[in-house]
This record gives C-alpha cells, sequence and structure tokens, in this order.
C-alpha cells in the first residue's frame, strides 16, 4: 500500500480563514490540498524530487497550467503540474472533465 505524506501552508490557510466566509475557507483548503497531492504525484512519477539528481529519473518538471473545476463548493482554480515528455496525468480528475464526479449531476444542470 502506498503512503502519501503532504503538507500544507498552514499560515496562508490561517490567513484565508480571518479574512473569508466559509465557502472560501472550504475552496481554499480544496485547492490547497489538491495543489500539493497533484505535486506529490509528479514527484512519484519522476522517481525525483525537485531538484533531487538521480540515475532512477523517468522525466523533467516543466511548469504548470491553471485549470478550472467544479466541485460541489463551487468553482475553483487549481495549478495542473506538467512533465517535459507531456506523459505525466494526475488522478485528481479525469482527462477533459471539468466537473468532479460528486457534483456532476448539478454541472450538467448548469450546462
Amino acid at each position: 500500500m502506498t503512503q502519501i505524506n503532504f503538507t500544507l501552508d498552514f499560515d496562508k490557510l490561517k490567513e484565508e480563514i480571518g479574512k473569508s466566509d466559509l465557502n472560501d475557507i472550504v475552496k481554499s483548503s480544496i485547492v490547497l490540498v489538491l495543489n500539493q497531492y497533484m505535486e506529490m504525484e509528479r514527484d512519484r512519477y519522476i522517481q525525483a524530487d525537485s531538484h533531487e539528481r538521480s540515475s532512477e529519473r523517468t522525466d523533467y518538471r516543466n511548469g504548470y497550467y491553471e485549470r478550472e473545476m467544479i466541485v460541489n463548493v463551487g468553482k475553483i482554480r487549481l495549478k495542473v503540474p506538467r512533465t517535459r515528455n507531456g506523459e505525466f496525468a494526475t488522478d485528481v480528475f479525469e482527462k477533459y472533465a471539468r466537473c468532479d464526479k460528486a457534483c456532476f449531476c448539478l454541472c450538467w444542470r448548469w450546462s
């Protein structure tokens, strides 16, 4: 079984909580967790941490692209990591999907 550990920027989260309503707090928390999870997925795919030299490395980091996704609490904007060869795909969402599976019915009604 694969174990995943990730860290959150609690200062940034605390700042968002202090100046936002509950819906914005939930959205910010979701974005932080999903962005961090996708970073860890890319590290696992590449088989090397950032700036690490390794003989097992399979690819190289190549920045991010932004993507909007609709979840139960509304629209969020994610920073999706990418790799140089373009073969990395995250498990957070399916390719070309714009809605979370949990809110698919809501998205379909809005279309």
